[in-house]
């Protein structure tokens, strides 16, 4: 995918790479009993499931996903997928709100990434600073931060943040367990609440662009709508055994969720490499262009030409039954 010059015309920006990510539930088969299944009445009723959390570029390319606990806050895995594939490499990464926190904020920063999610009740947020909040009242500031953040702790826990950071970037163990570590603890871990104080920092910062750049917001829409269609593009492949999971172990869970996103990166690069012989094909450049912005203004992801069921093909019937074939008498035809 990275050789076709088309993966690049569907970025807004050719020199950075927006990413997103998003979780999508499935059932577990009812007789199946797994531990990394769960109840959510408004997904699966009485029944139990699972959730799929999915990452996927500007330019369509399903980078990674895992099968989580349908109860498990999302945002712990997002700097799993930003650095599980080493060949695809994000700029910017935008989720939901169930896919944020400050924690995330700091460590994305830490490790060289912008991150920019879609934040419901934006009014809700709180807005911190380096200063006591009582300088900023009376200097009559028409906007004041809710809460001072606290530097001494950050600094006096700096080398373990390194440490932890160092630990995630070689892939010693996932940034996820860490942090189900870190929150297993009956009070706050001191890594965890400076980690989450230097991400303050810089969710404060995103937060005053976010509601000042309209550019941004529409971005980060976009990118999530990617995902969103994706969501629809893994049903539509997922179609057999009623989209259940019938495995119980977690192993055995990702092995089918990943072959499952093989296939639907296998229907996006033949639409790339069709859409780049429709653009070779083009007469003159002004077709050219036309057909690249028109791909540029819709999306990849289309599977109305891909035919998931099969065929039936009856031509290679024993020959004693062709002739109910050529006399139109199908009641003793044998299959």
């Amino acid at each position: 995918m990275n050789n076709l010059e088309i993966v690049k015309l569907l970025r807004a920006n050719k020199d950075l790479n927006h990413t997103s990510s998003d979780g999508q539930k499935y059932n577990m088969k009812p007789s199946v009993e797994s531990t990394n299944a769960g109840y959510s009445f408004k997904y699966f009723g009485t029944q139990k499931g699972v959730s799929v959390y999915t990452f996927i570029d500007e330019s369509h390319r399903l980078f990674y996903s895992t099968v989580i606990h349908v109860n498990e806050r999302e945002s712990g895995y997002v700097i799993d997928g930003l650095l599980h594939n080493d060949e695809l490499q994000s700029d910017i990464h935008s989720t939901d709100t169930h896919g944020f926190s400050e924690v995330i904020f700091g460590l994305t920063h830490l490790l060289g990434f912008s991150f920019a999610p879609r934040i419901k009740n934006f009014k809700d947020q709180y807005l911190y600073s380096i200063k006591p909040r009582k300088e900023y009242i009376e200097k009559k500031y028409s906007l004041v931060p809710r809460q001072k953040i606290n530097l001494e702790n950050i600094e006096n826990n700096w080398d373990s943040i390194l440490r932890f950071l160092v630990t995630i970037k070689s892939k010693k163990t996932s940034s996820s367990q860490l942090l189900k570590r870190l929150t297993s603890y009956s009070k706050e871990h001191q890594l965890y609440t400076a980690i989450k104080e230097f991400g303050k920092i810089i969710k404060t910062d995103f937060l005053l662009n976010y509601i000042d750049d309209v550019e941004l917001r529409q971005r980060i829409e976009k990118q999530l709508n990617k995902v969103e269609s994706s969501n629809k593009f893994s049903k539509a492949v997922f179609f057999g055994r009623n989209a259940e999971f019938t495995v119980a172990t977690v192993e055995e869970q990702n092995i089918a969720n990943n072959c499952k996103r093989l296939i639907q990166n296998s229907i996006i690069l033949w639409n790339y490499l069709y859409l780049t012989q429709k653009i070779d094909e083009a007469k003159n450049q002004d077709e050219k262009n036309e057909i690249i912005k028109t791909i540029q203004q819709s999306s990849i992801i289309h599977w109305s030409h891909i035919n998931f069921y099969g065929e039936y093909d009856f031509t290679k019937l024993d020959r004693k039954d062709t002739k109910y074939i050529k006399d139109k008498d199908y009641s003793q035809l044998k299959i």
